[in-house]
C-alpha cells in the first residue's frame, strides 16, 4: 500500500470522479484508476461503485477513507513538528458543532482557515451533542463543540460559555430584554420546544420541576430553524439562546425576554479525545472558536458568561 494510493482515494472520494481527481492532481486518469484498482485488490474489497456519472464510495470504502484521512493527517503532523509554527498547514480536519453553534461559528472558522491555512481542508459536521460525542470516540471528528456532555472521562474539555436561554416570541408578543419573565409563566404559554430527550428540553424540564409546574408544550420540533419559523408565524413561543437568532431580533422578526426564577442555562464546551494526539489544525480551529465566542459575548450577541479555565490535569496529556 502506497501513500499515493491513499491520496488518490481521498480525492476521488471527495470529487466523485476519476477525471476530476486527475485534473486536480495533474495526473493521467488511467494512472489513478490503476491505483484505486490495486488498492482494492490488496484490501480485497470494492471501495467504489462505478456508474455513468461518477464513482460512489461503498460502506467499506467509507471505513477505509476514515483511516486514510487519519494517516495523511499524521503525516502532516510529522511535517508540522519540524516546520515553522506559523507556517500554513495542509491536511484534513473535521470539527463537529450543534446546529445552533454552527450557524454563527462556521463562517468565521472558514474565513480563518482561508486566511491562515488555505491549503487545508475543513469539514464542519452539524449534529446534536449525542451524535458528536459518539463520532469523537469513533475518530470521525477531531474536535467538537458539545452542550453539557454527560461523561468527560474520555474527553478533554475546554469550557467555552455558560449560555443563558431566553423566552422567544413573535414581534407582537411584546417581549423585551429589560423585562424578565418568571419561569412559572411558561405554564400559561403555548410552547414550541424540542422533543423529550433533547438537551435543551431536559434543562427546561428540570427548571419546571424546580418550580413544580408542567410545561404547556403544544408542538415538538428538534430543528431550531423550524422552531424559529413557527414562532415567527405566531404558533407559540419557544426558549432558545440569543446568538443564532440575533439577526431576527435586530430586524424585529422575533422578540426575546430573559427568564428568571430560575434562569435556564447550559454549558458549552470544546471537546477533544484523550486517546490520541490533537492535530494542529484541530487546535487552530479550537482557538478560532474560543476567540469568536468571547468576541460575541463582549458584543452582546451571545448572552452568557465565559467560565474560568479548568485546572491542568495531572499525568500524561496529549499536546
Amino acid at each position: 500500500m502506497e501513500l499515493s494510493q491513499l491520496r488518490t482515494l481521498i480525492h476521488v472520494a471527495e470529487l466523485g470522479s476519476l477525471s476530476k481527481a486527475a485534473d486536480r492532481l495533474h495526473t493521467a486518469q488511467p494512472a489513478l484508476s490503476r491505483q484505486i484498482r490495486l488498492l482494492e485488490e490488496e484490501l480485497g474489497v470494492r471501495l467504489f461503485d462505478r456508474h455513468g456519472r461518477g464513482m460512489i464510495m461503498t460502506d467499506q470504502g467509507q471505513d477505509v477513507l476514515r483511516h486514510a484521512l487519519r494517516v495523511m493527517g499524521e503525516l502532516e503532523e510529522i511535517r508540522a513538528t519540524v516546520s515553522d509554527e506559523d507556517a500554513p498547514l495542509r491536511g484534513h480536519v473535521s470539527i463537529g458543532m450543534p446546529p445552533t453553534a454552527s450557524d454563527i461559528l462556521a463562517e468565521p472558522l472558514v474565513s480563518a482557515f482561508q486566511t491562515t491555512h488555505p491549503e487545508a481542508t475543513l469539514r464542519i459536521v452539524s449534529a446534536y451533542s449525542g451524535y458528536l460525542t459518539d463520532w469523537l470516540h469513533r475518530n470521525e471528528v477531531d474536535a467538537a463543540i458539545l452542550y453539557d456532555p454527560k461523561s468527560a472521562r474520555t474527553l478533554r474539555i475546554n469550557p467555552l460559555l455558560e449560555e443563558t436561554l431566553f423566552l422567544i416570541g413573535p414581534r407582537e408578543s411584546g417581549f423585551t430584554p429589560d423585562t424578565p419573565v418568571d419561569f412559572e409563566e411558561l405554564e400559561n404559554q403555548r410552547l414550541l420546544l424540542p422533543s423529550s430527550g433533547h438537551g435543551l428540553r431536559a434543562i427546561l424540564e428540570r427548571c419546571a420541576a424546580e418550580r413544580d409546574i408542567v410545561l404547556n408544550v403544544k408542538v415538538e420540533a428538534d430543528s431550531y430553524s423550524t422552531l424559529k419559523a413557527l414562532v415567527r408565524s405566531g404558533h407559540g413561543v419557544t426558549v432558545l439562546p440569543l446568538a443564532p437568532i440575533h439577526r431576527d431580533l435586530a430586524e424585529g422578526r422575533l422578540c426575546a425576554a430573559p427568564l428568571i426564577n430560575p434562569v435556564p442555562m447550559r454549558r458549552l464546551v470544546l471537546s477533544y479525545p484523550t486517546d490520541r494526539p490533537t492535530p494542529r489544525l484541530a487546535r487552530f480551529a479550537g482557538q478560532i472558536i474560543a476567540t469568536n465566542v468571547a468576541r460575541m459575548v463582549d458584543q452582546g450577541i451571545w448572552a452568557g458568561r465565559i467560565p474560568d479555565p479548568p485546572p491542568e490535569p495531572r499525568g500524561r496529556r496529549w499536546p
